[in-house]
């Protein structure tokens, strides 16, 4: 227990140490209309995932229901015969 609370504490004293000596202070301003943009942008992305998914997910199924219907067909297809000796 003491163990993992002392590298608990060494990860919390790097990180913080890290982000105080290699972050910089930016005084910058974010148009709300460049933020729409950006949601925009990703959302036209996941949309456009989504729709490519779907149309490979449904030909995917069809070629597997395919297979499956021929495959049942051919093996009612097979007749065997017996032979009289």
């Amino acid at each position: 227990m003491k163990k993992t609370l002392m590298q608990v504490f060494k990860f919390a004293y790097f990180a913080g140490c890290f982000w105080y000596f290699f972050t910089m202070p930016a005084h910058a301003y974010i148009d709300p209309s460049a933020v729409t943009y950006i949601i925009q942008a990703v959302a036209g992305v996941l949309i456009a995932l989504g729709a490519a998914f779907t149309i490979f997910r449904h030909k995917i199924f069809a070629f597997f229901k395919k297979n499956k219907k021929s495959g049942e067909t051919e093996s009612a297809a097979i007749e065997f015969k017996d032979v009289d000796d």
